[in-house]
């Protein structure tokens, strides 16, 4: 479980079609969570299909120092779980990298522990705030000491014993919600979290998987009130984590673009709290055909054909965004490829991820020759059919990625199609969420090639 790397910049160029199929690594959602519960619950875990990428690898690492074991046996990772009320304290930081769902989740289920664990991260994650996790931690009474902004280091003191509490979740976030849901699952009593706006919902259907009591009522606006009895047991399950549909993004976008392409992308979950980019492309003109649909693990997962097509540009209403918030870059891309203006709004999310993705897409597509404004919580891309005219051989071009995996790829997949080179300052980052990307793109056909000297 080790981290972090020298910067890798990379070059991607216009390429011939891509051809193949594909298996997309473990949805990154599901792998933490299994990581989590799995050390968390009594017995035994057996999880395949798990991502790999050094995200989940923190998760799995920090569950290890509060007393889990875990270890990978051929293609099966196995967890000997402490039992729920009983992880050790941590007698060293937990370094989470740049895991922000890691960390906000760890945090969570941590804070009512009656002992004290401070928490890390690499310089992205430590720019992130974290205060929309500690202010319901603090009502349930842990102390808290962090930096300014409430930013990493933070470090937790749990109470004697946490009261539940009932929590509004103040903007669509999954991790905020998860964070409070396993925050009670050590509080004695009800704790209640209200939602007004569906976000994916993995950590109820896992929790529920694994054992939890918890139940979910949604009334007729849509406002959802989850309800989890705390201290009870979990039991350690058998997890085969289906593909994670943002990672798929970037294949799927890559073989709508380059002219000729048909790539078939196996096992990818199709949560509808996580659809939203597929709605949208198609919407946009994409050919995706979606092949044998099935249940696995209570998750809905399916076979994606994906053919070469032409995009047109559409309004992506703002209510969309929860269901496709960190598939905005690979969105973006593909706008620059369509007929006409793309509307994208209700943003704001974008600002507080692994870097401030709204500006770092915006001035990455403008460095590349494309018509885009950005807002304040909006972007507006105007495609150039064909990427005519778009990429650059600039070094003033250079794509600045912010550490953040999901621009590396978003701009790597948009030079496969330019008339030009997109380049990209490093690519060593995508190991945190798809570690395979890169030979699983150039096994497509995709000419992408590394730049040994440092940019």
């Amino acid at each position: 479980m080790a981290n972090s790397a020298e910067p890798r910049p990379a070059v991607a160029h216009k390429s011939d079609r891509l051809e193949g199929t594909i298996r997309i690594p473990g949805d990154k959602s599901i792998s933490h969570r299994a990581f989590m519960f799995g050390g968390l619950a009594s017995g035994r875990t057996h999880i395949t299909g798990l991502l790999e990428g050094e995200d989940v690898l923190a998760t799995g690492r920090a569950m290890q120092a509060m007393g889990a074991r875990i270890e990978k046996q051929n293609d099966e990772w196995i967890i000997d779980g402490v039992g729920n009320g009983c992880l050790l304290e941590p007698e060293a930081p937990l370094d989470f990298g740049n895991a922000g769902t890691g960390v906000r989740l760890t945090m969570g289920l941590v804070g009512p522990y009656n002992f004290k664990a401070t928490f890390t991260g690499d310089a992205s994650l430590s720019a992130r705030p974290m205060g929309r996790v500690l202010d319901p931690l603090r009502q349930m009474g842990v102390q808290v000491e962090a930096a300014d902004g409430d930013r990493l280091p933070v470090t937790l003191f749990g109470p004697t014993i946490a009261p539940p509490i009932t929590y509004r979740v103040p903007m669509a976030s999954a991790q905020v919600k998860s964070a409070v849901l396993l925050a009670g699952l050590n509080a004695p009593g009800i704790t209640t979290v209200i939602e007004p706006v569906m976000t994916r919902d993995h950590t109820e259907k896992m929790l529920t998987g694994f054992g939890a009591r918890l139940d979910v009522e949604t009334d007729a606006d849509g406002v959802r009130t989850i309800r989890l009895e705390g201290q009870g047991q979990l039991q350690g399950q058998t997890i085969d984590v289906p593909g994670d549909p943002s990672s798929t993004a970037f294949p799927l976008v890559a073989a709508l673009l380059v002219p000729g392409s048909c790539v078939v992308i196996e096992n990818v979950l199709m949560n509808p709290t996580r659809t939203g980019l597929i709605t949208t492309l198609t919407e946009m003109g994409a050919e995706i055909e979606i092949i044998n649909p099935r249940v696995s693990g209570g998750e809905d997962v399916a076979d994606l054909r994906v053919t070469a097509s032409k995009l047109t540009g559409v309004i992506v209403p703002p209510e969309r965004a929860p269901s496709m918030i960190d598939e905005y870059p690979a969105l973006a891309v593909a706008a620059a490829f369509a007929d006409g203006e793309t509307v994208m709004e209700g943003l704001e999310e974008l600002r507080v991820k692994e870097s401030d993705r709204l500006s770092a897409v915006t001035n990455g597509l403008k460095a590349n020759g494309v018509d885009c404004t950005e807002g304040e919580a909006s972007l507006r891309v105007r495609g150039a059919p064909g990427g005519k005219g778009l990429g650059s051989d600039q070094a003033s071009a250079i794509v600045k990625t912010h550490l953040d995996h999901r621009i590396a790829m978003a701009f790597v997949v948009m030079g496969l199609a330019t008339e030009h080179p997109v380049t990209i300052d490093d690519s060593a980052m995508i190991a945190t969420s798809f570690p395979e990307f890169m030979d699983m793109m150039t096994g497509l056909g995709a000419d992408i090639r590394l730049v040994e000297e440092a940019i």
